[in-house]
């Protein structure tokens, strides 16, 4: 197929381009001859396997890998991200295996045109069920998160399918323009190529609401065709006034997109007339300082309008984006908007991540250390990446929704102390900007400064705050209470998941515990002692017999009865050894004044250990004392780490009653007037007493640490008055002590 001059317009007025228009286009930027050999050969490749197809649109099928090749090659992409493009439907339409694009065209190319591929055999937008919709829209996110190239190309592919819609029916053209804006246009926008994004955006809305598009596009040309004249008159006094300071620069006029302006006035409801930056003036210098500079003298020109100054320059879009924004009143009283950016600014604005990462002559090209560079250098899309991998399994509508708010809706910008730039959600708060950090700040955080200010983890975070995460590694992790703190999905996914961690292994550890404690008391009750009992019982025989692994499945067979202490004695054929004995009494269960029950044990004294100040709920263990009967502990007492044989299975007793116990705990906050009046009003709210209450403030971060003794009924309700505690103004953390 031979170039031409004038290309022939079809559907809405887009040319239709040849290779030789594509070469034409990447020999400006592609100078090595096996780079270009490897897109002339994936060209040639395409042809031959796509010949005799044709598209909805009676076009030969080859014309749109050459259209999807063409706009990637304005964004200077390299030759494998080129090759890509026009191979890109060769495995899916033509039933080619991807082992021979491999053989023809090397790793990198096959695996970009493999992970297209499953995109593609997804026939998207053909299910109308939500689920089924959100399950292939996740597929779509999980094949473009493994490497950016796929996104790029899969954005130029949809983006001449939208040109080329006019050939489909109805109901096609509106299913592919909604998917277009739930999964396409969101990414295009965090990637910054805003002329792909924009056009995208525009034939979506052309399809979904035509009636509206055509409104819109009416206004927009009258108000071109009456600013005309004042448009180019306010051009003119800025080129002059710049060219009298001696200022470098260009012009340029922009015309904001209609999509956008749909967005304003159908979704946030404003008018038409409302809107002040449908015309701007874009001006293009060559420094950072230059931009500053024609600020000024704008500003000292013509009369800014308040609030709606805007520096990208200093704080960067996410999607690299930077320029400034202004809005000034011209001298006839029109508004409009002043765009002030470098050549490099533009580039990227236009262009985003393809400006920054055009392909350049003699550097070597490494996949993975460009995906590593742009998750560095974007950091939403680290978060991306993150995301898609956790959502690879699970339920399809959660890992959507979590897309779209952690990373698509990421709108709020956040410092480190060190001025690294964190996105968040709206609404988040300090403990999701320490999970953004890292999982294991997150995990140990205790506290965070903001703006200077000690605050607590609740707090949410505005756009401009300067956030420290204040963490301790003997902190105990995540709390259930945080799951209410969270904002974003993935911190809340990390917490829920610490949360089930740490209680399975509790659980294990805890039937491990009362398993051993009812087999060595078995044994004990026969008199042999700990270290001649699990001699017997660790022995293969044993495990094998009861189809066990070890000593700790043993135990925990134990625990539940399966097999009985006394099964494992019959089978080893324990007997009891002379002078053994059990001690028979009365039943200590009918003490109505004894809250714990000790397991094989009778007429004792049992006290709660006023070290770990042990309340129902709470996992314990019984410690036998010299004289003072049997002292319950929490299980987590390091009091008791090395007790070995003095420890005893206890537990609580099912009825207890109406009965308080004391709890020693410490609650940090940050200083403030009525502190310890809202902390004792609001544990009084619970009906929780306070007794021995002591306070510190320390002088070089004023904070509190203030030490009491409440009295609770469980557990359960000293969680709920830590919870309630938490989310009082400055408390930032409660523990409870060990003396």
């Amino acid at each position: 197929m031979e170039a031409t001059d004038n290309p022939l317009p079809i559907n809405g007025g887009y040319p239709v381009h040849t290779f030789a228009d594509v070469k034409s286009v990447y020999l400006t930027y592609i100078g090595d001859e096996k780079g270009k050999a490897m897109v002339e050969k994936a060209y040639l490749y395409a042809k031959k396997k796509h010949d005799g197809q044709f598209r909805k649109s009676g076009e030969p099928y080859i014309q749109h890998p050459i259209e999807v090749a063409y706009i990637l090659a304005n964004l200077q992409v390299g030759p494998e991200t080129l090759a890509s493009g026009l191979l890109h439907d060769v495995v899916e339409d033509t039933g080619t295996p991807i082992d021979e694009i491999k053989d023809n065209f090397g790793e990198d190319v096959a695996k970009i045109v493999n992970a297209l591929t499953k995109i593609q055999r997804l026939k998207l937008s053909h299910r109308k069920e939500v689920d089924f919709e959100a399950e292939d829209h996740r597929k779509i996110f999980l094949g473009m998160a493994q490497d950016v190239r796929v996104i790029i190309v899969k954005l130029a592919d949809r983006l001449h399918n939208l040109r080329t819609l006019g050939a489909l029916s109805p109901e096609r053209q509106k299913a592919i323009a909604k998917e277009t804006l739930d999964v396409f246009t969101p990414i295009a926008h965090r990637l910054g190529i805003y002329t792909m994004q924009s056009e995208m955006e525009d034939l979506s809305l052309k399809y979904l609401e035509p009636e509206k598009y055509q409104e819109i596009l009416a206004l927009l040309n009258k108000k071109m065709a009456d600013r005309q004249k004042s448009l180019e008159s306010l051009k003119k006094r800025i080129a002059n006034i710049l060219y009298e300071h001696g200022l470098p620069f260009r012009m340029e006029s922009r015309v904001k997109s209609i999509y956008s302006i749909y967005r304003k006035m159908y979704l946030k409801g404003h008018t038409f007339d409302d809107i002040h930056d449908v015309l701007a003036v874009r001006v293009i210098t060559k420094t950072e300082l230059n931009c500053y500079e024609i600020l000024g003298i704008i500003h000292a020109t013509y009369k800014p309008i308040p609030g709606r100054f805007k520096d990208y320059i200093a704080m960067p879009k996410p999607n690299m984006y930077q320029s400034l924004h202004t809005c000034i009143v011209s001298g006839d009283g029109n508004v409009y908007e002043v765009q002030i950016r470098t050549e490099e600014m533009d580039r990227i604005a236009e262009t985003g991540i393809a400006a920054h990462w055009r392909y350049k002559e003699g550097e070597h090209y490494n996949a993975k250390e460009e995906q590593r560079d742009i998750e560095s250098k974007l950091h939403w899309f680290r978060d991306f990446v993150s995301v898609s991998h956790e959502g690879a399994k699970g339920d399809a509508k959660r890992f959507m929704d979590a897309l779209s708010n952690d990373v698509f809706n990421a709108n709020v910008y956040v410092f480190t102390p060190l001025g690294k730039v964190i996105n968040l959600p709206t609404g988040a708060t300090a403990l999701d900007f320490a999970y953004k950090i890292h999982t294991k700040v997150g995990d140990q955080a205790v506290g965070a400064v903001v703006n200077g200010a000690m605050a607590p983890l609740n707090t949410v975070l505005k756009t401009g705050d300067i956030c420290e995460i204040r963490t301790n590694a003997v902190s105990g992790g995540p709390k259930p209470s945080w799951l209410e703190i969270a904002k974003t999905s993935s911190a809340k996914a990390h917490i829920r998941r610490f949360l089930q961690r740490r209680r399975g292994s509790e659980v294990k550890e805890e039937r491990i515990a009362k398993g051993k404690a009812a087999l060595l008391e078995s044994f004990k009750a026969a008199g042999y002692g700990e270290e001649e009992a699990i001699k017997l019982v660790d022995n293969e025989k044993v495990y094998s017999n009861f189809g066990l692994k070890d000593l700790d499945e043993l135990y925990e067979a134990c625990a539940v009865k399966n097999p009985a202490p006394s099964s494992v004695m019959a089978f080893l054929h324990v007997k009891r050894k002379p002078g053994s004995y059990k001690v028979l009494g009365h039943n200590p269960d009918k003490d109505d004044k004894n809250p714990v029950r000790v397991e094989g044990v009778t007429n004792v004294a049992v006290s709660l250990a006023r070290c770990c100040t042990p309340v129902p709920g709470d996992h314990i263990v019984g410690y036998v004392s010299k004289g003072k009967g049997i002292i319950v502990h929490r299980a987590n007492c390091p009091n008791v780490k090395d007790a070995g044989k003095r420890l005893v299975p206890v537990s609580w007793k099912e009825d207890l009653g109406i009965s308080v116990y004391p709890v020693d705990i410490t609650i940090y906050a940050n200083d403030r007037p009525n502190l310890l009046g809202d902390i004792i009003g609001a544990l009084s709210s619970k009906s929780i007493s306070v007794n021995d209450i002591s306070a510190h403030i320390s002088e070089s971060d004023r904070t509190d640490s203030i030490s009491m003794t409440v009295y609770v009924a469980s557990s359960k309700m000293l969680e709920d008055a830590f919870s309630m505690l938490l989310g009082l103004k400055g408390v930032y953390d409660c523990v409870r002590i060990i003396h």
